[in-house]
């Protein structure tokens, strides 16, 4: 039986556990503000996701904003005067985003972004900073920080070049301006692309594919790739080497082997 507990820290975001236990929602819910990030927002996301990493049966973690027209319509503007005003204020805004963000970019399970509606420049880090992002095709994207005078963090930039390239991610910020979900698809932004109604659907392939699935092959995975990312002389090849090892070792590899052999589905347990 299960006995891990979510509970967020505000009404703003809201979790719950889908029916099998395998995918945790996290969803922003703000919606008279399109989900626009507050400070309360982003100090929900850590906690919520360090119960997650030692829950065994989480096997993909989403995340939507309420309702169908946003997102993340970016940060809490209203915010803004008492949080970026002053040198200390913005230090330390920047220290929970910067926290909240790689938290979600860290963590060692997979993760999905599943956007309808405006996903704008805070909305467009969370979304680069899951795994995976699909989007209905009445999504909108922009980073508009040239048009608010914004600093940006070298982590944020550093996902939107790794997604789109280096000339991608100048035209987009330097210019601001707006695409819409199938040139989002076209540059990599986002991975999917589907019609309003049927956004439910493509969640649920992928929540359960991920039930089905090997999570520590998945997990090892994940965590390879991130090794590809880093520069050449920061990568741990040992660590690479360990986690295929750790696949090959374990109870689920055996009961991969053996579903092969007897011509029926596996039942992965993470072991």
């Amino acid at each position: 039986m299960n006995t891990v507990v979510y509970k967020s820290i505000t009404e703003r975001v809201k979790v719950w556990l889908d029916e099998d236990g395998s995918t945790l929602q996290i969803q922003f819910n703000n919606p008279d503000r399109h989900n626009a990030l507050s400070v309360d927002m982003w100090e929900a996301v850590a906690p919520l996701l360090n119960t997650a990493e030692s829950d065994d049966r989480i096997r993909l973690v989403v995340f939507t904003g309420a309702g169908e027209k946003a997102f993340v319509s970016g940060a809490d503007i209203t915010q803004f005067e008492d949080m970026r005003a002053a040198q200390e204020a913005v230090s330390r805004y920047e220290q929970m985003a910067e926290q909240a963000l790689m938290g979600i970019y860290n963590f060692s399970k997979p993760t999905l972004a599943c956007i309808q509606g405006y996903c704008i420049g805070g909305g467009v880090n969370v979304s680069m900073s899951c795994d995976i992002r699909i989007a209905s095709t009445d999504s909108v994207f922009s980073i508009p920080a040239a048009r608010l005078g914004l600093g940006y963090r070298y982590s944020a930039l550093k996902n939107l070049v790794d997604l789109v390239g280096p000339a991608m991610a100048k035209d987009l910020f330097f210019t601001a301006r707006r695409i819409d979900a199938k040139e989002a698809r076209d540059i990599g932004l986002i991975t999917r692309v589907c019609e309003p109604g049927d956004l439910a659907a493509l969640q649920a392939e992928y929540k359960q594919a991920l039930a089905a699935n090997a999570p520590i092959t998945v997990r090892a995975g994940k965590a390879i790739i991130a090794e590809i990312l880093k520069a050449s002389p920061e990568i741990d090849h040992e660590n690479c080497r360990q986690l295929i090892r750790d696949c090959f070792d374990s109870e689920d590899y055996s009961e991969g082997r053996r579903a092969f052999m007897e011509k029926r589905k596996p039942v992965f347990r993470g072991k």
